[in-house]
């Protein structure tokens, strides 16, 4: 079988991609690549990767390129699950023929449950990682003796075991190949990375154990498993050399420092190409490790500092206090590191005062940029559970009609309405920061193209922040 994979339509300016790290529309335009899907994609003979987003294709277009290939292949999200299921269904009406399967963390925590929402419109449930899943699926084998799937025969429903984690992940494919034969490269777009940028990863799962984090509970797992240096150092030249202009590349693992001798010989390989480099840090990471990585071309990190407070981030088992968040910030700017700092409000043992104490942490430690998100309880995570057991879910969609962020759960001491409003004040009192805006108009004097950036994100912000009112309204 010949499939598509395919990230359909959904909401303005939405950021939800497979391999996207935040499932909502965003306060300026962003866009990670769809890697989970470029993987098996890369693999088997026909197949192509469409990002409808992405490539500006409305829901007709979709259709009309699914016409022509055998399997439908949607990377799926709780937020976005009914859409998902609703574009399957008229997959399946315009081609009854064509086998229609979802994939990521939602579906493999609860395939039954999706199939039967899905109705006639899901043939197949992946569970967990799905690379080799979709392989010999598209190679004829058998359903039942492919591992790690769901699906219903003759009305009864049939899980085959689950699927062994890849370990070996060298095996795969380079997705940055997949990225340059089907997607429009300069067309994504992270405002805090240099662009055009490309995102890959040198690794999957992640062993820390904060209880609200998707990926590593419900789907890559807890035990880190990483490509060989040389394998990464590979396709980082293989970038350099046919994707033209790239100027950064992106490491989107769940955590890059968790490994610290596998970050080290990475950055070791990576020095002697003169790239500008990004990942995702936690902020414990070592300062010699920092140093060699800085050294070696790393320009960012992206952290997520979640809380200013003590007390939530031992509720949340973040393994890390302020105070070490704050000494990473200082060794980061040392370097002459930049720093996107990631905060969720809501979290357990939020208060007004904690969140009066994040946005002064914040603040004081002065990060190049921030993301405010609101706690969102998925299922298949520790959150999610723990907030079923309390009464903290006050109502169910973890999105509104136009694609904005809910706030889903209430404390006793907290509500909903003032944990959603949190956000917008976090990024007024961040942003609107006497020093912030000198910093900035001194960028824009001295950078006609940052002075661009920088007015257009902030129309987009502007813009975002009237419509997210309204929907909050």
């Amino acid at each position: 079988m010949k499939p598509l994979f395919l990230n359909p339509p959904t909401f303005e300016d939405f950021d939800g991609g497979a391999g996207a790290r935040y499932q909502a529309s965003r306060e300026v335009t962003s866009f990670w690549y769809p890697t989970w899907l470029c993987f098996p994609a890369g693999m088997i003979e026909g197949a192509r990767v469409v990002d409808a987003p992405v490539q500006r294709l409305g829901l007709e277009e979709c259709l009309a390129i699914a016409g022509e290939y055998d399997m439908v292949v949607l990377y799926t999200s709780t937020p976005t699950l009914q859409l998902d299921i609703a574009t399957l269904r008229v997959v399946k009406e315009r081609r009854p023929g064509t086998i229609t399967v979802l994939v990521g963390p939602h579906v493999s925590v609860l395939p039954e449950e999706t199939l039967l929402q899905g109705g006639g419109g899901v043939d197949i449930v992946c569970r967990g990682e799905f690379d080799f899943t979709i392989k010999e699926l598209c190679a004829g084998v058998e359903w039942e003796k492919v591992a790690g799937i769901s699906f219903r025969l003759a009305g009864e429903m049939v899980h085959t075991p689950d699927r062994e984690p890849l370990r070996n992940l060298d095996v795969l494919p380079f997705a940055s190949q997949v990225y340059q034969r089907d997607l429009p490269v300069s067309e994504y777009v992270i405002p805090h990375f240099l662009h055009p940028y490309v995102s890959i990863y040198s690794s999957r799962g992640c062993p820390s154990r904060c209880i609200y984090c998707l990926w590593p509970q419900t789907f890559s797992g807890r035990s880190m498993r990483c490509r060989s240096p040389e394998n990464v150092a590979e396709e980082v030249r293989w970038i350099m050399a046919n994707i033209p202009g790239v100027r950064e590349i992106s490491f989107d693992d769940d955590t890059f420092t968790a490994d610290i001798r596998h970050a080290r010989e990475v950055a070791l390989l990576l020095r002697p190409l003169g790239i500008s480099w990004t990942i995702n840090a936690r902020a414990n990471c070592d300062y010699e490790t920092l140093k060699i990585m800085a050294e070696a071309g790393l320009r960012h990190v992206v952290v997520g500092y979640e809380s200013g407070n003590d007390a939530i981030l031992k509720n949340i088992r973040k393994g890390i206090t302020s105070e070490q968040a704050a000494r990473f910030t200082r060794e980061c700017k040392k370097l002459g590191l930049s720093i996107h700092g990631a905060f969720i409000m809501g979290l357990p043992g939020e208060s007004r005062e904690t969140i009066r104490q994040t946005i002064e942490f914040a603040k004081r430690l002065d990060l190049n940029s921030i993301q405010a998100s609101i706690a969102s309880p998925y299922p298949g995570t520790e959150f999610y559970d723990l907030c079923l057991d309390r009464g903290w879910i006050a109502e169910g969609s973890l999105l509104d009609a136009s694609g904005h962020q809910k706030c889903v759960i209430s404390y006793p001491e907290l509500s909903a309405a003032e944990i959603y409003a949190s956000v917008e004040e976090f990024y007024d009192k961040f942003y609107f920061r006497p020093k912030y805006i000198l910093r900035s108009i001194g960028r824009m004097l001295v950078d006609g193209q940052e002075r661009k950036k920088l007015l257009k994100e902030g129309r987009q912000y502007l813009a975002y922040m009237k419509k997210r009112r309204r929907s909050g309204a």
